[in-house]
């Protein structure tokens, strides 16, 4: 086991393009943390730096407190898991597994038993005489932790190993993952750019885009006090939803009502330096819901006719869909702030389309004017020029 510290790492290629630019992370020791973004922002390249297939352009990297940019890949001490399993198809699962310890100073006992103990430990011991093509995906991408389990390296890292499942697999797997690194206690980097893995697998998750990370935090504090726009947007599924705010005294004047200005926001704003009159509102879905399904005492709440385009029924909940307008210009502004923030399987809303989580038991019906409850104590405001966002905490 062992801490992995960026110190202002930047990666430069040939033709000019900036993959990863003057990063620092600390990673501590034995931590799960998630490098998580849209495809090209530079995780993979951050990971194959650790790896030591790709060279640091500038800055240092740091295992274990010692620097390593000129150290050899197999040197490093380190086992890297990929989206495509790499198993040698007319080896066992036993010999797969232990294929890596061929090249070690481990005599024939030791190894056998590191084997066995990997298997079981990832459930595949009734499985070591099989060959990969009678194994299920997810089966075989046990396997390949496995094969990189028997090392025990200083640190594993992942990169988008559950891409090639289908849904039902990556849920299980995601579980398996969570399980084994608890019980191995083992730094690992894992990448993807799948928010729903991000949030459920990691300590803390470091937010990329275009080769700077924008936010590093526990996912529930993350989705909580987002540092931007994009993170805000990045993160969560429903997408958020992004309105034009003006500012008119204590009232803030939305597309779909004007509401008394939350204290949460006030205090964000109090603290802005350049005031303005002109702000993006970030409303999440699940922060809306069917107003007959909400208790009348319930203060917090602003209440809001809207016209029901799309409903999107979904078992214990119903996600649904209505449009307001949003000028052109803003539109282009909250898009251009929002760039790459779709996140993985995500529904791509068109400009002036909002989408509310409503649950279960809702009556609304699709072409008919249905008044929803939207819970302005978790509001978020974002500057429009930044796409900082204001809130207090």
């Amino acid at each position: 086991m062992a801490a992995i510290d960026f110190h202002d790492i930047s990666k430069r290629y040939a033709d000019g393009t900036d993959a990863v630019r003057h990063v620092s992370l600390h990673i501590p020791d034995g931590e799960l943390i998630i490098l998580v973004g849209p495809s090209g922002c530079g995780k993979t390249t951050m990971l194959r730096m650790i790896a030591g297939l790709e060279e640091i352009t500038e800055g240092e990297l740091l295992i274990d407190g010692r620097v390593i940019n000129d150290v050899p890949p197999g040197a490093r001490d380190v086992a890297m898991v990929f989206q495509n399993y790499a198993l040698y198809p007319h080896m066992t699962v036993r010999q797969n597994i232990g294929f890596a310890l061929k090249f070690k100073d481990i005599d024939r006992k030791t190894a056998k038993s590191a084997v066995e103990n990997a298997a079981r430990i990832l459930g595949l011991f009734d499985d070591l005489d099989r060959k990969p093509s009678k194994l299920s995906g997810g089966q075989r991408q046990r396997v390949a932790m496995g094969r990189a389990m028997v090392r025990n390296p200083k640190a594993f890292l992942m990169d988008e190993p559950l891409s090639n499942l289908d849904a039902k697999l990556r849920v299980e797997m995601r579980t398996e993952i969570s399980r084994l690194q608890r019980r191995l206690g083992t730094t690992m980097v894992y990448v993807t750019h799948d928010q729903t893995e991000a949030m459920t697998l990691g300590d803390h998750l470091a937010v990329m885009r275009d080769g700077v990370i924008e936010q590093v935090g526990a996912p529930q504090a993350i989705y909580e006090q987002p540092s931007n726009i994009f993170v805000a947007g990045f993160i969560g599924s429903p997408t958020m939803n992004f309105l034009p705010a003006e500012l008119d005294g204590e009232l803030l004047r939305l597309p779909v009502g004007d509401i008394a200005l939350p204290d949460r926001l006030r205090e964000g704003l109090q603290h802005h330096e350049e005031r303005s009159n002109v702000y993006v509102c970030g409303i999440r879905p699940e922060d809306m819901d069917d107003a007959e399904l909400v208790s009348e005492r319930n203060s917090r709440g602003f209440r809001l006719n809207a016209r029901i385009d799309v409903l999107e029924p979904l078992g214990a909940e119903t996600l649904a869909y209505f449009n307001v307008a949003i000028p052109a210009e803003t539109t282009a502004r909250i898009q251009a702030l929002t760039a790459g923030a779709r996140t993985f399987g995500e529904r791509t809303l068109e400009p002036g389309q909002v989408v509310a989580r409503l649950g279960r038991g809702t009556r609304v019906a699709e072409g008919e004017i249905a008044q929803l409850w939207l819970d302005v104590s978790r509001l978020h405001l974002f500057d429009i020029a930044t796409g900082q966002r204001l809130n207090g905490n």
